[in-house]
């Protein structure tokens, strides 16, 4: 895989390319005790660079990045397609907000202060492994080509072609940032799924509602399906949530924010090479059944940090238990034949599953009594047919989902 010999115009232990929410936190762990020198390549402003994101994530208190949480909830809310509400109380987890841009900020700040650590503006355009570890090929605003050696290489550019799976959904929403008239929300309560919405022939729908103050908010529509929507047809059912189902009153969008997140059983390669892995979504940090994704990108992050500041080995471990996985793959492959009913479950197990639990279960930390004991208050027969399924389905490739338009891209 060497290929042709090329000169390296800069070395580092530690190239990351991409500077989202893996890349920045595998930067900043690695960055801490300034004993490795790491360099982020991220692409210069423009269309390569992804539009402002917004991730959240429960946790006991405000961890690393206390400093960039635009907001948090100590209640959370599931409507039931009757209407009827449940709210929770998950002490002593909290549900936390994070903007890119604030997240972005602090971490490159901290590198700034650190002795090894630095960003670098540029595109990245090929990878590889070479003779003793690995190499990137960027080109810079000014058109110039450099090529980064490397001891290691950690990839987190979203994957071209997903890995061969047997189901494939995917997450797809767009939300708005509004700011109404009067005081319409609560501040201490956030929406995880309003399914008081009309659901489609096919998969679920539900609205997403994360209140910053009594008078602003963001309101989603959110989509698990196949295909996605067309920006009209967000737009559309983002009117008839905000109007009929919340009843906002005169509202300002102040901002838009869209994406499409991949739901599936597939099997992530998290080593693509001798020197050359991948993390984030790439490296399947993001949970097949929920789309949630930052919390396991810190767990990563921690043990690469520590395998690497220990003994100078590159390990990546896989994001999600086996157990986990196991189970995503069953509710995934329910939900796209249609053998159980999206907003009865999703609801069902807020009924019946303590808080704390509940959580713990959806970040895959729960142990396989309290997984036996949850298992026995979902569908048992469509569940239990579905497993008996799997194993005889066929794998199949499938395309990336498209990337989020950017803001100047959305009406």
């Amino acid at each position: 895989m060497d290929g042709g010999r090329v000169p390296v115009d800069d070395t580092a232990d530690v190239v990351i390319v991409g500077g989202g929410a893996a890349g920045l936190s595998l930067a900043h762990q690695l960055s801490r005790t300034g004993s490795l020198a790491v360099t982020v390549v991220e692409p210069p402003p423009g269309p390569a660079r992804p539009a402002e994101r917004t991730w959240c994530y429960w946790d006991q208190g405000l961890g690393d990045f206390g400093e960039a949480v635009s907001a948090s909830w100590s209640g959370l809310r599931v409507h039931g397609a009757d209407g009827h509400p449940v709210t929770v109380d998950p002490a002593p987890l909290r549900y936390l907000m994070l903007r890119s841009a604030a997240f972005e900020q602090l971490v490159h700040s901290r590198l700034a202060r650190s002795p090894r650590g630095r960003i670098l503006r540029a595109t990245a355009e090929a990878v590889r492994d070479v003779a003793h570890g690995a190499e990137v090929r960027c080109t810079t605003p000014d058109g110039r080509t450099l090529t980064l050696g490397a001891r290691h290489v950690f990839d987190s550019r979203p994957p071209r072609t997903l890995p061969a799976a047997r189901t494939r959904l995917l997450q797809h929403f767009r939300g708005w940032f509004v700011r109404t008239a009067g005081d319409r929300f609560d501040p201490a309560v956030a929406d995880l799924m309003d399914f008081r919405v009309p659901q489609p022939r096919h998969g679920l729908a539900f609205g997403y509602v994360l209140p910053l103050a009594p008078d602003r908010a963001l309101v989603e529509y959110t989509g698990f399906s196949r295909t996605p929507l067309t920006t009209a047809a967000y737009e559309e059912a983002l009117g008839a949530y905000t109007r009929t189902t919340l009843r906002l009153g005169p509202l300002t969008v102040e901002a838009a924010e869209q994406g499409v997140i991949p739901m599936t059983d597939a099997r992530f390669p998290r080593r693509v090479g001798r020197s050359v892995f991948r993390i984030g979504t790439a490296g399947g940090a993001t949970r097949p059944a929920t789309g949630y994704t930052f919390a396991a990108v810190q767990r990563q992050s921690r043990a690469i940090a520590a395998s690497l500041l220990r003994d100078g080995r590159a390990r990546v471990p896989p994001p999600h238990g086996r157990r986990a996985l196991a189970m995503d793959a069953v509710l995934l492959r329910a939900l796209d034949t249609g053998r159980i009913d999206g907003p009865d479950f999703f609801t069902g197990l807020f009924r019946s599953t303590p808080p704390h639990r509940l959580l713990r279960f959806l970040d895959g930390a729960t142990t396989p009594w309290e997984d036996w004991g949850i298992g026995l208050r979902v569908p048992v027969g469509p569940m239990l047919g579905t497993a008996v399924e799997l194993p005889f389905l066929r794998r199949r490739s499938h395309p990336a989902p498209a990337a989020a338009p950017r803001p100047e891209d959305s009406p």
